[in-house]
């Protein structure tokens, strides 16, 4: 089975499409494509799922998940620090600078959360399979 698509909840899209695009942008990925009138706005993870970020679809206000993380991968410790940077200039907040992470075995990685709260983390070197 494989995972199509990821998606998590905001409560202003314009604020998630500055940090996605800043965040992604520091690991080599294109800016989200989706127009602006869109009422989400999706990336493409090369090989993995579609990445999409939009309002919950019950119209209530969107919530971050208590106790989980999303972790992408990067090429290297400095693109490491480089998402990192990207997310706190374009609203993030800190959870984990990037450093050697000692519950990886030493494995390079930081932590953010995006504009809405959902914890993200990317990491150098971590394989998980």
């Amino acid at each position: 089975m494989n995972l199509l698509n990821l998606r998590l909840g905001t409560n202003d899209l314009d604020k998630s499409r500055a940090f996605y695009d800043a965040t992604f942008g520091a690991l080599g990925l294109p800016p989200s494509s989706m127009p602006a009138e869109y009422p989400i706005i999706m990336y493409k993870i090369p090989g993995g799922p579609n990445f999409a970020v939009g309002p919950a679809r019950d119209g209530q206000p969107a919530t971050h998940a208590n106790g989980g993380t999303i972790l992408f991968a990067a090429d290297s410790d400095e693109q490491v620090s480089a998402w990192y940077e990207a997310g706190m200039a374009n609203g993030g907040t800190c959870e984990g600078k990037p450093e050697p992470k000692p519950q990886t075995g030493g494995k390079f990685g930081a932590y953010l959360r995006d504009p809405d709260g959902n914890k993200l983390a990317v990491y150098h070197g971590l394989n998980i399979g």
